[in-house]
């Protein structure tokens, strides 16, 4: 067996964490991955993984080949991607990486109708929020709302990314309706942990930017938690529309200050420069801007969004 065989296998070990998730997205089994791990080891006479009953990590000598083994396992993929151009119709693997919320919302029923247009693209969906390497974790996509700050990665513009702030009806019957941004610091305002801006909500009108420094009981690192929390009455929230807008339209939710703007971002789908887009890529983002609607995405159609 030569190295080059045995970089797949390395590098998904370490991607996947383990043996046997790597085995089951392999398709072979657990020992055939031990075997071949072993065996890459004894060839280039160094220990790669640290391994125990709990956990996998790479030692100082497997940090430095899994640098170049993810070099080599990219480049591979190249060459697949580009075999696979000449077969006309997008084909291949498809991973993507995308925010837990979002992700079983909206991505979550958009993929189907998209792998009917492409039945040989096989796609695996990573739902996580925290904000991964495209290279190490192999995604082939990253969808991110907001500001990027990786510089080296390529954007494509998905859709707008708007927040509202919410309140319950019921809520807003029990503590009455807040008339001015001051009236906040009354009021129970639930946060997204995640935010860059937990406790110090933003708006603007007419240029000027206006804050309000906000405090409350709950605050939560996922949006459909604390969608349920507003819809409960809990409290007063910063919500994406889309996560919001299905219950504004129907009234389960008010939209408060609707004259002033909060900080408007992008959802964009995200990937690593490379010397040319695969096609199944490609098929991907443009799918994905038809589906979402670019300009005004179906989630807030019927509501008057200030941007």
């Amino acid at each position: 067996m030569d190295t080059i065989g045995a970089i797949p296998v390395f590098v998904a070990v370490v991607q996947y964490g383990g043996f046997s998730p790597a085995a089951r997205f392999l398709g072979i089994s657990k020992s055939a991955v031990s075997k071949r791990i072993s065996l890459l080891e004894q060839q280039l006479g160094v220990k790669l993984l640290h391994r125990t009953t709990r956990k996998l990590s790479l030692t100082e000598a497997g940090e430095h080949y899994f640098e170049h083994a993810l070099k080599a396992n990219l480049a591979a993929r190249d060459a697949e991607d580009a075999v696979a151009q000449l077969q006309g119709e997008p084909q291949g693997r498809l991973r993507i990486n995308t925010p837990m919320s979002f992700g079983r919302l909206h991505m979550a029923p958009m993929i189907p109708e998209f792998l009917k247009r492409y039945p040989k693209i096989r796609i695996e969906l990573v739902m996580d929020d925290r904000t991964v390497d495209l290279v190490s974790g192999g995604f082939d996509i990253a969808i991110r709302g907001g500001v990027l700050s990786d510089s080296t990665l390529i954007a494509r513009r998905l859709a707008p990314l708007n927040s509202v702030l919410c309140a319950s009806p019921g809520y807003l019957d029990n503590y009455g309706y807040p008339q001015q941004l001051d009236d906040l610091l009354l009021h129970n305002c639930l946060s997204f942990s995640y935010s860059n801006d937990v406790k110090e909500w933003s708006f603007s009108k007419d240029n000027q930017r206006h804050s309000v420094v906000v405090s409350g009981s709950y605050q939560v690192n996922n949006s459909e938690a604390l969608l349920e929390a507003v819809l409960q009455g809990l409290g007063i929230a910063r919500l994406p529309t889309f996560v919001a807008g299905p219950d504004i339209r129907a009234g389960r939710l008010v939209m408060l200050f609707p004259e002033y703007q909060m900080l408007a971002q992008e959802i964009n789908a995200v990937l690593i420069e490379r010397q040319y887009m695969p096609a199944k890529v490609r098929a991907f983002l443009d799918f994905a801007i038809e589906y979402f609607g670019s300009e005004v995405p179906y989630w807030e159609q019927g509501i008057d969004i200030k941007s």
